[in-house]
């Protein structure tokens, strides 16, 4: 379990302190109920329906003393009647008071079937429909608070909750800094009130709102709308808080410069960065590192060992530390990122993690690189917006590439940065085997629907064992049917906006490993400091691989099991957000 929230600021449930939610009285229920303006219709109604009832009540209670009169011969009171009638009515019948001729009998029995449709049907009908509903609907709203306390500060204003919040939230809550998500619904924001959101409803074009949510005293606000809203948002938050660190989802390269003069701090291009990620892991050259990211003067790269001098050795027998300096912290077999041993062997699927600088990298890439280099094409299905950037990035490396694409106009737009271009579906062998999948060393899958890059994942596999099958997805629940179906390696829209969203929170370059695993850095907790990396038993205990040791402005790669760990450092860990909580209940 994660530690609760505890801010001196946030004296209210909001922000998840124990103190309560106060309680809203009925009359400010019913101030909130009686303003909107379909309920004031709604209520319009059912006054007119009981008016309508009470009407007809009077028109029975007169009917009832005429017969009584003047057919059976008996006078009785006007409340006598009342009585009659409403007893008929809801059908109660107590038999105190009957008609004897037919006349008043007829009369009774349409009176009681008024009174059926009218009191036990429609009236509980128009009561619960026009009133009890839009009451509840109203109590439900209310729910959601409206604004933040008066001292909230230092926190993290998300204003869409979508896929790309869901994996922010879950990482700001991990590392207890506080947040609040915008939602116009108020039934909407209830709803994740009650789920455990720390959530504000109110527009998020509105000046009002960011006043209600302290924006001028905020840590980082995110607008992940379209662009047309993002642009929107960026000009209303920077009325409230000039100088507030705004980061904004970008879909349209163009509509970038637009979001830079609204106000936006950084802008990130996450379809873009997917497509030009991807490309980075498409193999093109035998053995050639990919250059993943950077943490300060500590750089990612991937080498694949397919075709290598590395293939069939184990790393002790490869010796890249002592040949490059580089060292190896990791390695993927099939969408698994696995720590490495002295012992472990190096597979032809096997794509190994290497860090070091600059330099070692080049080194490194030097030693590995063959002589020989593929003439074939890569192949890029799919030429939407991440595919497009695949093709201009892969074309900026001086890979040739081969676009499968449906739409002749996307086709078309590629084209200078294409060898060639297919036009038609991918699922027919014959234009696979025509634009070169039986040689290609790699194949790139960008469509946006995950059953279909599933499907060409194992039909690419099949048709090509020894290819490299690179591809995205859309849910995350996907990940493990497209890593059976073949494919090496695979990343998210969402994955890969998480990953930017908090590099440019916490002010760092982006490093994108691969789908559910991240780079971490965490302190070195009050219980681990002055152990041994081997007694603190951090990779047995939580699975996370300890890459390196921050101490200061000095990197420690060369980690042994005699590594102390520092009572002032940072380390730096590779894993998922499930093993990082796992770090750190056991440790923090």
């Amino acid at each position: 379990m994660n530690a609760p929230f505890v801010f001196d600021a946030f004296p209210l449930n909001p922000f998840g302190t124990t103190a309560p939610l106060p309680m809203k009285t009925i009359s400010t229920h019913l101030s909130y109920f009686l303003k909107d303006r379909e309920v004031k219709r709604n209520l319009s109604i059912l006054l007119r329906y009981v008016v309508f009832l009470l009407v007809v009540i009077a028109i029975f209670t007169v009917v009832f003393h005429f017969i009584m009169l003047y057919v059976e011969g008996e006078e009785h009171s006007w409340i006598t009647g009342l009585y009659w009638t409403l007893t008929v009515m809801s059908t109660l019948g107590f038999g105190d008071i009957t008609f004897q001729s037919d006349i008043g009998r007829l009369f009774s029995v349409f009176v009681l079937l008024s009174g059926i449709v009218m009191l036990l049907i429609v009236l509980p009908f128009a009561f619960i429909r026009f009133f009890y509903a839009p009451w509840l609907e109203s109590q439900i709203q209310n729910r959601a608070p409206r604004s933040l306390p008066a001292g909230t500060s230092n926190h993290v204003i998300l204003t869409n909750y979508d896929t790309i919040t869901q994996g922010v939230v879950r990482r700001l809550e991990r590392d207890e800094i506080p947040y609040v998500v915008l939602e116009p619904d108020p039934v909407t924001a209830a709803n994740l009130y009650v789920d455990g959101v720390q959530v504000v409803t109110g527009e998020v074009d509105d000046k009002a709102t960011y006043e209600a949510v302290r924006a001028n005293q905020a840590r980082f606000v995110l607008a992940n709308h379209d662009d047309q809203t993002n642009t929107n948002v960026t000009l209303t938050v920077r009325e409230v808080a000039p100088d507030v660190l705004l980061a904004a989802l970008v879909s349209d390269d163009d509509s970038q410069d637009i979001l830079e003069l609204s106000g936006a701090t950084q802008v990130l291009p996450i379809k873009r960065w997917l497509g030009e990620q991807l490309a980075t892991r498409v193999t093109a050259q035998y053995g050639e590192v990919h250059p993943i990211g950077q943490y300060r003067d500590l750089r990612f790269a991937e080498l694949p060992v397919h075709h290598t001098n590395l293939e069939g050795q184990t790393i002790r027998e490869a010796r890249l530390r002592e040949r490059t300096g580089a060292t190896v912290v990791g390695g993927w077999e099939r969408g698994t990122l696995h720590p490495v041993r002295p012992n472990t062997p190096l597979e032809p699927t096997s794509v190994l993690v290497v860090t070091g600088t600059t330099e070692q990298l080049r080194t490194l890439n030097r030693q590995v690189i063959s002589d020989e280099e593929l003439t074939e094409p890569v192949l890029v299905i799919g030429g939407g917006s991440v595919g497009g950037a695949a093709v201009r990035a892969l074309h900026e490396r001086g890979v040739p590439v081969h676009l499968v694409e449906r739409e002749r106009a996307r086709c078309e737009a590629l084209h200078p940065y294409c060898a060639a271009q297919f036009c038609g579906d991918a699922a027919e062998y014959s234009l696979l085997k025509e634009a070169g999948i039986e040689t290609a060393p790699s194949v790139l899958l960008t469509t946006h629907d995950d059953a279909t890059n599933i499907h060409l994942a194992a039909y690419c596999r099949r048709l090509n064992p020894e290819m490299r099958v690179v591809s995205r997805i859309t849910h995350q629940r996907n990940l493990e049917a497209i890593h059976r179906a073949g494919a090496d390696f695979v990343l998210s829209y969402a994955t890969l906006g998480v990953d930017a969203v908090y590099s440019a929170l916490r002010g760092r370059r982006l490093v994108v490993l691969g789908e559910g695993v991240d780079l971490f850095t965490r302190a070195v907790p009050p219980s681990l400091q002055g152990t041994t990396l081997a007694e603190s038993r951090v990779g047995a205990r939580t699975g996370l691989n300890v890459v390196a040791i921050e101490d200061g402005d000095t990197f420690e790669t060369e980690l042994t099991g005699e590594t102390v760990l520092p009572s002032d450092g940072n380390l730096l860990l590779i894993g998922s957000d499930e093993q990082m909580d796992a770090f750190a209940d056991l440790y923090e």
